[in-house]
């Protein structure tokens, strides 16, 4: 399919977009594009990314062990090479990242438990397997962290899809395919 969507510019978008696109220079040193696409929609950048910065029972770890199985299930080559180095920058490994995006966390059973759990979610459209929540259960999670993990997995969806359907050049350092 032919790509009809290009990044917008700063001067290409709202006020209220602008705002943010300055937020996002400061904090981040750039914009990523996939956010700058999200700016097509005068509100879509500013409802995404309050409910990205909501409050969660989902430590940073856990949050990138979720946004990597989401984004490899959905085969989103943006967010798995920002949320890659997201997760280095959380103290992942490069072989933890890997084993993550292919199921398993083998070095700790509470990870592996969310990586099968997220995994599920997103292969079964939030018709996780009984057996994989009760596993995710016994490793001390509660179910309020079951609902995180799915708001989580729907977040990670929009990204991936708005990638899947703008395919901004992604600006994050690429990541081995699997």
């Amino acid at each position: 399919m032919e790509n009809i969507f290009t990044v917008p510019e700063r001067n290409q978008v709202s006020e209220g977009d602008q705002a943010i696109f300055d937020t996002l220079q400061k904090s981040l040193g750039f914009v990523p594009n996939l956010y700058a696409n999200f700016a097509y929609s005068e509100h879509a950048l500013s409802a995404f990314l309050t409910a990205q910065g909501a409050k969660s029972s989902l430590s940073n770890k856990e949050k990138e062990i979720v946004n990597l199985v989401v984004s490899q299930v959905n085969n989103c080559e943006y967010c798995l090479s920002a949320h890659s180095k997201f997760a280095k920058m959380n103290g992942f490994s490069d072989e933890q990242i890997i084993g993550i995006r292919k199921g398993e966390a083998s070095f700790d059973p509470k990870f592996d438990a969310l990586v099968k759990l997220a995994k599920s979610i997103a292969e079964n459209q939030g018709h996780a397997d009984a057996e994989t929540v009760k596993a995710f259960l016994a490793q001390g999670y509660s179910k309020g962290t079951v609902i995180d993990v799915i708001f989580l997995t729907g977040l990670r969806i929009i990204t991936n899809y708005v990638y899947a359907l703008t395919k901004p050049t992604v600006d994050f350092p690429a990541v081995p395919a699997i």
